[in-house]
């Protein structure tokens, strides 16, 4: 049974160790990782027993706006449902906001989100810098 909790009880090696399962280059950097999730307004994980197999990270201003960063399920633990359980999660804990705004890494994720209510921004489009050679 999949189980969901709010508290950061997670470990560094447990959100490396995710995180380099669906091959995200930021868990090559898991002290600055987890000090980032730690730091974070809200981490909701997913845990199966002891194992933690999902996490979604949420950036808000405590009003308008909270930023969804960071939606992962464990390879072995995709097609069950928790990224959309997480999802959903997030989206009661957030209903009196503006915005709940997201950056899907792939575009091919997009049809994941819309199914959850979320639509392409009209006249939107996606920037980043990063300060770190050879990354995108």
């Amino acid at each position: 049974m999949i189980t969901y909790t709010e508290e950061k009880k997670f470990t560094q090696t447990q959100i490396q160790e995710l995180f380099l399962s669906v091959g995200w280059v930021s868990g090559q950097y898991p002290s600055r990782l987890y000090k980032a999730l730690m730091h974070s307004s809200t981490v909701l994980t997913a845990w199966d027993g002891a194992k933690l197999v999902g996490l979604i990270r949420l950036l808000d201003d405590s009003e308008m706006v909270a930023f969804m960063h960071y939606v992962l399920v464990h390879p072995a633990y995709q097609e069950m449902g928790i990224a959309g359980n997480m999802v959903e999660m997030v989206k009661t804990k957030y209903r009196n906001y503006l915005y709940i705004d997201l950056m899907p890494e792939n575009r091919d994720n997009a049809a994941f989100y819309e199914k959850h209510g979320f639509r392409l921004m009209e006249n939107g489009i996606a920037m980043h810098l990063c300060n770190f050679p050879n990354q995108s």
